[in-house]
């Protein structure tokens, strides 16, 4: 027993060593790269162990007569083995640079694939790309001096299939970073948003917000086809089944960030009740964006106004391809800023306020155009435009709808939290005030089109939707699920009163330890390099991440209330992408290969290519 313990014997811990002795002896020599076996000079075959029974076994049984003709220790012995490894080293050289060749090529092909999918650009179009950079390469260079380059760039592998296997590396890639920074999250935040692409198939776009240990990051985590109806039920199998299968934690959402659509926000069956079983300390909300929308919802006399005012428009522009025609050429005649009217689209946030803006802008022109029309809709629009009050009514809504554009658009855009969202809608609540006294002077300072183009007659109607307007933002937003003072701490700790309400609307929000809360923020308020540091910072979020664990409470409560996402734009934004990307001239484009195609499209990140490719993700195939 004990003899057979002795014998038994495993070549992977015996940690054996090539002896340069070998070479002379037995024409063995071991390669440089990382798990080499020894190679014979002789006929290039490897032996499995570096050991010289092996070796010796080998040179005695297929080069026998090879120290015949080369005797042990000669001169004779010396220069062919010298000769023999340079002949090695040449052949081994030109295997080297070849998969150096061939790794480049790959490299330039993924980096192809990324910066066409950056720019939604179809597959096929890396194939007309690749023509002309040859072209290009061959004007530049006609005294052949770069056919080497040109004659590699041949090389990449640039066809829609290739581009179509790369593209999928790649955003497999950028997911997996997406995933592993998710799980290394403490907690993180979801905005969730559906719509239907250029084929009807329903996606459900899912964006998270979390940090990276470095960062907050917005990234597309999951685009999910809806093949069949979009219920509540169907929608969270869709998100339960993706989190388990990457094994990500339902209960580390702390906001949950959707439309307003009742398969989102239903209360007894909508999207957000369902993760509130599985995660009962979630929040919800509803996107701030389409609240503030909502909020100047018109009704009454003003509704009529824009009606009629978007029947003028299509009556100009949809009556007839040749009196749309028509108008342009008066109006380029007239010499006018714009040279068309736009459309509305209750869809788009935006398009309200600019169609109105446009429609002033052209008035006289549409009103010269409208006597010129023998129609009888003509004659019915001319009078419309020809009423004082009409008129007075039209210009209000043009400067009402272009401030609230103006709130729309610090609204949007990719990185803002809850707070900096939060803060813009406090501060315009602040400027309807403004406007509403601005209205009862009559001095109309924030409504200089009501003064010039209507005159500055201002009427009841006006100072009523003011003070609804007012109301319907109090009424969505003071009842807000994150109280104010824990919004002002995050903005600015040192104006919080540390013996106030706010330790306890803290702890109600975030299970934290409210003595901890109190003793901390007093001491940070006293601390005047913490003072300076928020002066000093980039960002509010670059001083919450640098702020020092000695405040570590009040550290998790800011990091908790950032990473919440305040809207669903980036869903939004990811949507008008998808469009842009599955055309109708692409409407065969597989799900996998939409989602794949967005992701690079919307990521911050960027790839590493050649660790792609040293891991051998990517063939060297065409």
């Amino acid at each position: 027993m004990a003899l057979s313990k002795t014998m038994k014997r495993k070549v992977d811990v015996e940690n054996r060593s090539f002896n340069d002795d070998w070479t002379e002896k037995y024409a063995f020599i071991m390669p440089t790269f990382r798990n080499a076996s020894p190679v014979c000079l002789i006929c290039s075959e490897t032996v499995a162990v570096a050991k010289e029974y092996n070796l010796r076994r080998h040179h005695n049984t297929k080069h026998s007569n090879f120290k015949v003709s080369y005797p042990e220790q000669s001169e004779a012995r010396q220069r062919k083995i010298t000769t023999l490894k340079s002949a090695y080293s040449r052949a081994s050289g030109i295997i080297t640079r070849t998969l150096t060749d061939q790794e480049r090529v790959t490299c330039a092909s993924l980096q192809a694939a990324w910066v066409l999918c950056r720019h939604n650009r179809p597959f096929t179009e890396s194939e007309v790309l690749k023509e002309c950079m040859i072209t290009v390469l061959e004007e530049l260079a006609p005294d052949k001096s770069m056919d080497r380059i040109i004659e590699s760039f041949k090389q990449v592998p640039l066809s829609a299939s290739t581009n179509a296997r790369r593209v999928h590396v790649l955003a497999a890639q950028v997911q997996k970073a997406v995933i592993d920074g998710v799980k290394e999250a403490k907690y993180f935040s979801l905005a969730i948003d559906e719509s239907t692409d250029n084929t009807d198939i329903s996606q459900l776009c899912v964006f998270v917000r979390y940090f990276d240990g470095k960062d907050f990051r917005e990234e597309l985590l999951a685009l999910l086809p809806l093949e069949d109806n979009t219920t509540a039920d169907i929608i969270f199998g869709k998100l339960e089944d993706f989190f388990k299968s990457h094994g990500l934690p339902l209960d580390k959402i702390n906001l949950t960030v959707t439309d307003g659509a009742p398969a989102m926000i239903g209360k007894n069956k909508g999207l957000v009740s369902r993760i509130k079983t599985v995660a009962p300390k979630t929040n919800a909300l509803h996107c701030i964006i389409h609240q503030s929308v909502l909020c100047a919802k018109l009704s009454g006399e003003l509704k009529e106004v824009m009606e009629k005012t978007m029947k003028i428009i299509n009556h100009i522009r949809g009556t007839s391809s040749t009196q749309h025609r028509l108008f342009r050429k008066f109006v380029l005649e007239s010499q006018a800023s714009h040279d068309d009217l736009l459309l509305h689209n209750d869809v788009r946030w935006l398009s309200k306020g600019k169609s109105l803006e446009r429609f002033v802008e052209l008035r006289a022109q549409v009103v010269d155009f409208l006597k010129q029309s023998k129609s009888k809709a003509a004659a019915d629009h001319l009078r419309v435009m020809q009423d004082t009050l009409y008129v007075c009514n039209v210009a209000f809504l043009t400067d009402i709808f272009s401030h609230l554009n103006t709130l729309n658009l610090q609204l949007q855009g990719k990185g803002k939290s809850v707070v900096d969202l939060v803060e813009k809608l406090d501060a315009f609540g602040n400027k309807l005030d403004l406007f509403h006294a601005d209205l009862l002077s009559g001095r109309l300072l924030h409504f200089n089109t009501l003064k010039t183009v209507g005159e500055g007659n201002v009427t009841e109607k006006m100072k009523t939707f003011i003070t609804q307007l007012k109301d319907n933002f109090s009424a969505r937003f003071d009842d807000f699920f994150i109280s104010r003072d824990v919004i002002g701490f995050v903005r600015d700790p040192f104006t919080i009163s540390p013996s106030g309400e706010f330790s306890t609307n803290a702890v109600k929000m975030l299970p934290l330890d409210e003595a901890a809360i109190q003793s901390q923020l007093a001491e940070i308020q006293a601390a005047g390099d913490m003072k300076a540091a928020l002066r000093g910072a980039e960002s509010l979020s670059a001083f919450w991440v640098s702020c020092p664990e000695t405040y570590d409470t009040l550290k998790t409560l800011a990091m908790y209330v950032l990473t919440m996402f305040g809207s669903t734009y980036t869903c939004e934004a990811a949507f008008s992408k998808m469009n842009s990307i599955k055309t109708h001239e692409r409407n065969r484009l597989s799900t996998q290969s939409l989602e794949d195609c967005l992701r690079i499209s919307l990521t911050a990140a960027k790839p590493d290519v050649k660790k792609l490719v040293s891991e051998g993700k990517c063939n060297f195939s065409h």
